[in-house]
């Protein structure tokens, strides 16, 4: 008898914070054995991301176990609005959601988190934004017996995780030769790359959001960004994570002065740049760009972590790589009684979407969408299931 099938399934809810804090062990092995995992599944990153923006009484995280070892877990959380849901932990500023999955006990957990999310969701709708292609939820909409929908969501933008060097050969030679000659400026400028250590992750930090705030400055910057929550939630997680080799926080120097920082985020085989912040002053002297990609390339090379994430979003900056577009799935599941608030559910969405691509034709020159359509009459945003 293997490990895999030693010990009777069981599947559990998480609703009370302590507990959730006590799992940071398990989860963080759990979390190691799932192959499928983001950076945005880890213990600190949601733990955290709960502590800034959770509500109290909401929280619902399916467990499962064999024989009392952690093999899945599901973080979902209670939503009231535009109806009951049960959403991921993370939120919008995690760009991947997921289940973790024991990869030496798949099915078993597959079959417990389905069983144990079918009984959590007695009287909601499961909505699983972000949802990357090939994910571990895929396994477990696949394994639903009630009703359920996939629809597409964001587009995430992926290189191969290998050497600026090899990245730089995969453009046409005209291309790469620019590349190399705004790389070798950089250098001559002797702008030095430092990664912030454990104890030095609260300023790095800081660093980053002043220097993003700047970088903005004018030009519509995501206000969240801003906010004492996400810095909170950026120092707390980034520490625990550069210090578990989860992240790493750069910041880049010129004459003395930190003119520009970058956090990354890594799991077993996803490395992805999640924000920058850059002094306006340094995009006259260097192509920031590839001094950004030149560090986060290493990274994810020299560490083998398979997928180089630009995440979310086409920015003009990273089509200049060559990226590859994927995009991430919507999953809605619920239980077959449920079936027209499922329904329901995939229409608000679809309503929203067009609505957003309406905004977007309309006013093109809208960096955030979501501002012009929160101007809409509430009756209006309603309709479409506007949160």
């Amino acid at each position: 008898m293997t490990n895999a099938t030693r010990g009777r399934l069981t599947a559990t809810l998480c609703r009370d914070l302590a507990e959730f804090t006590a799992l940071a062990a398990e989860w963080d092995a759990l979390h190691r054995r799932c192959p499928t995992a983001t950076p945005f599944q880890s213990h600190a990153w949601l733990h955290s991301w709960w502590l800034s923006y959770g509500t109290q009484g909401r929280l619902r995280i399916v467990l499962a176990r064999r024989g009392g070892r952690l093999i899945g877990a599901a973080p979902l959380m209670l939503a009231h609005r535009p109806m009951p849901l049960l959403v991921p932990l993370g939120g919008a500023i995690s760009d991947y959601s997921d289940i973790l999955v024991d990869a030496e006990d798949t099915e078993g957990a597959v079959t417990a988190l389905e069983r144990g999310l079918h009984r959590a969701a007695a009287h909601t709708v499961v909505d699983l934004r972000e949802v990357r292609p090939g994910a571990s939820a895929q396994l477990l909409a696949d394994a639903w017996s009630g009703a359920r929908s996939s629809l597409t969501d964001s587009t995430c933008m992926e290189l191969p995780g290998e050497p600026i060097e090899v990245l730089i050969g995969r453009m046409s030679g005209s291309r790469g030769q620019r590349v190399r000659a705004k790389l070798r400026r950089i250098d001559s400028l002797g702008i030095e790359c430092r990664e912030a250590s454990v104890h030095r992750v609260p300023g790095a930090i800081g660093n980053l959001l002043r220097l993003h705030e700047l970088q903005w400055l004018g030009r519509g910057v995501n206000e969240e960004h801003l906010r004492p929550r996400f810095c909170a939630h950026l120092v707390r997680s980034t520490r625990r994570m550069v210090r578990d080799g989860e992240a790493s926080v750069r910041e880049f120097v010129l004459d003395g002065q930190v003119v520009a920082a970058d956090l990354s985020l890594r799991s077993a085989q996803l490395t992805g740049g999640y924000l920058y912040g850059v002094d306006p002053g340094l995009r006259k002297k260097v192509d920031v760009s590839s001094m950004l990609m030149r560090e986060l390339a290493r990274e994810a090379g020299g560490l083998e972590r398979g997928v180089l994430s630009l995440l979310r979003g086409s920015e003009q900056y990273k089509n200049n790589w060559s990226p590859v577009p994927v995009v991430n799935r919507r999953l809605l599941l619920a239980r077959s009684g449920l079936a027209p608030s499922l329904r329901l559910r995939e229409a608000q969405i679809l309503a929203r979407d067009r609505a957003a691509e309406a905004v977007k034709s309309r006013f093109p020159e809208a960096r955030d969408w979501r501002g012009v359509l929160s101007e809409l009459p509430s009756a209006g945003r309603a309709l479409i299931g506007m949160r």
